[in-house]
């Protein structure tokens, strides 16, 4: 059931934070951008609200796999980590345990994520690369050179699917796992941190008497282990959105410590947390979403079953 709650907590989470996740996408890989209502309001001005859900359709079809397979791998890898420690899975595990487990969650859906991240990416960011705008004129080039003009004034990407099997075969099967590197990076420690943050804040706000907290802590521990957990994950994450957007015309990084490099000499080491309260602001709703979710989920096949 971990499985299938962490799947419906999953979708739920998307629906709330995808608009975001676009701005915070344009913000790391486009200098010209100011700030975040500079990024909203140029892209709405230009695309209005689809604008801010390009690329939506595969995240939406996947989300539930791959948030299945995060929430399911974070407890059967706990489960085995107590039984295997301590003999039993009903002993309360350590810190380290919740911590290891988390960061395998997190090692695991990077096999699954990467395709559909460079998907996701590439549509974010194709339209403002391939149409610059007329105003709020940057003197400043952008991160990952558009093709030339006579490519043609329509988008390159079709939408998800069309995505994935052109970069397939222009760049092939490590086109689709580009920026995976930083995408271990990223998710690895984020999810260690995500776990473990979650649990801490949960036993805090659990009322004296009582196995776990109510709505309300569930809520609050949700959106600050989301918060915490984006907090360490975004200078990653600046990298990994850099590395899948450099396919779209001229190759511009050679790798990770090639962008890592190449990014701050060039914008200063402010560059790596691009995004970072945007991310943060983000991850508070979503993750409220997605933990209230997925504890409503297992309250409710708990009742069902007894």
């Amino acid at each position: 059931m971990d499985f299938v709650a962490g799947a419906i907590g999953g979708v739920c989470g998307v629906a709330v934070g995808y608009p975001l996740d676009t701005v915070k996408v344009k913000i790391q890989t486009e200098p010209k951008y100011r700030g975040i209502w500079h990024c909203v309001w140029d892209t709405y001005r230009r695309e209005r609200v689809w604008g801010f859900y390009r690329g939506l359709s595969l995240p939406v079809c996947t989300v539930s796999l791959v948030s299945s397979v995060s929430f399911g791998t974070y407890r059967h890898c706990l489960a085995h980590i107590c039984r295997f420690r301590y003999g039993s899975t009903d002993i309360k595990p350590a810190k380290t345990d919740i911590t290891l487990s988390g960061f395998a969650s997190g090692l695991v859906r990077v096999f699954l994520t990467s395709p559909t991240e460079v998907a996701k990416v590439r549509l974010q960011t194709q339209t403002q690369q391939r149409r610059p705008s007329a105003s709020w004129p940057s003197a400043v080039p952008p991160v990952c050179p558009a093709p030339p003009a006579s490519s043609g004034p329509g988008p390159k990407y079709r939408g998800p699917l069309h995505c994935l099997a052109t970069v397939a075969r222009e760049e092939g099967l490590r086109g689709l796992y580009k920026g995976s590197s930083a995408l271990l990076f990223r998710d690895g420690h984020s999810f260690a941190t995500y776990f473990l943050s979650y649990t801490i804040l949960c036993e805090q706000l659990t009322p004296t008497g009582r196995s776990q907290p109510d709505v309300l802590g569930v809520l609050v521990a949700g959106g600050c282990a989301g918060v915490l957990a984006w907090a360490v994950a975004t200078p990653m994450d600046v990298i990994k959105s850099r590395l899948q957007a450099d396919g779209q015309g001229q190759r511009r990084y050679r790798g990770l410590l090639h962008c890592v490099v190449s990014s701050v000499r060039e914008e200063g080491p402010r560059v790596l947390f691009k995004g970072l309260t945007l991310n943060c602001c983000r991850a508070f709703p979503v993750n409220m979403v997605v933990f209230v979710t997925y504890e409503a989920v297992l309250g409710l096949t708990r009742g069902l079953s007894t």
